[in-house]
């Protein structure tokens, strides 16, 4: 097959049979991971993507982080390609529809100690911090932006539920490892086919088989962002009737899940 040079062409030939093939069998599978509760968590997923993405692709771009090749996009909008953002659309979706087939789920109360609340925010406040840092040198500004938006995301996610994480981990780590996978040899085809190109001046100049490390990163924590926040998601819903307060909101978006 011929992949045409372009953006769009990408998304026809990657990443859109994917999301066709993981979506039926998402159909195929048992009512606790189909239906409105776990397209609702896709849903906010996509939102977020679409909103927290959005000023760092805007931010990178102009600064010659990466560029796109001669006709490879349709048109952009403020500086990022409009078939970027459907990628921030496209991308929670293959990877939730394949979190579906693996789901991760585990009988455990919302009540975590406070302990494993502060390694977690810790632990994304750090990654933060090391990223800030990392953003005044050329070499690593790259590393050093991603770094410091990942941070925070992973801050709130770990610390609403690492205890919970490590507890469905094996789960977790195969659901964000293939879609993080198959993501990774689709950019490295694209770069190769000069769809688009990574600025050798704005990366440290590691790579994964061809693939910029700063790449490989990008996937990798993305894919967890959109595995945790599902999979906590979940977790928070069939839980929340360890808090009363909570139960009332969720009460009817639930009873409308049960009837599907």
């Amino acid at each position: 097959m011929t992949v045409p040079l372009t953006y769009a062409g990408v998304h026809l030939a990657f990443v859109l049979p994917p999301i066709l093939a993981l979506g039926w069998l998402t159909l195929r599978r048992d009512r606790a991971w189909r239906g409105v509760r776990p397209l609702s968590g896709l849903g906010i997923m996509i939102g977020l993507a679409l909103v927290y993405t959005t000023p760092l692709t805007n931010h990178l771009i102009p600064e010659g982080v990466w560029w796109y090749g001669e006709g490879a996009v349709v048109a952009t909008v403020w500086h990022t390609p409009i078939e970027e953002y459907l990628f921030f659309v496209l991308q929670p979706t293959l990877t939730a529809f394949w979190l579906f087939q693996v789901p991760a789920t585990a009988d455990r109360s919302l009540a975590i100690p406070l302990a494993h609340r502060l390694v977690g925010i810790a632990g994304g406040l750090s990654i933060a911090g090391v990223g800030w840092s990392l953003t005044g040198d050329t070499s690593t500004y790259y590393l050093g932006w991603l770094l410091l938006w990942a941070g925070p995301v992973l801050a709130v996610q770990w610390g609403f539920g690492l205890t919970y994480l490590w507890t469905v981990r094996r789960p977790v780590v195969v659901a964000i490892a293939v879609p993080t996978i198959y993501l990774w040899i689709v950019d490295r085809i694209a770069i190769e086919l000069g769809i688009w190109v990574i600025s050798d001046g704005h990366t440290i100049g590691y790579t994964l088989l061809g693939l910029p490390a700063e790449e490989a990163l990008f996937f990798l924590v993305t894919n967890a962002f959109i595995v945790q926040g599902i999979v906590m998601y979940m977790w928070l819903l069939d839980r929340v009737h360890e808090h009363p307060s909570l139960s009332g909101v969720v009460a009817r978006f639930a009873a409308s899940s049960d009837d599907r």
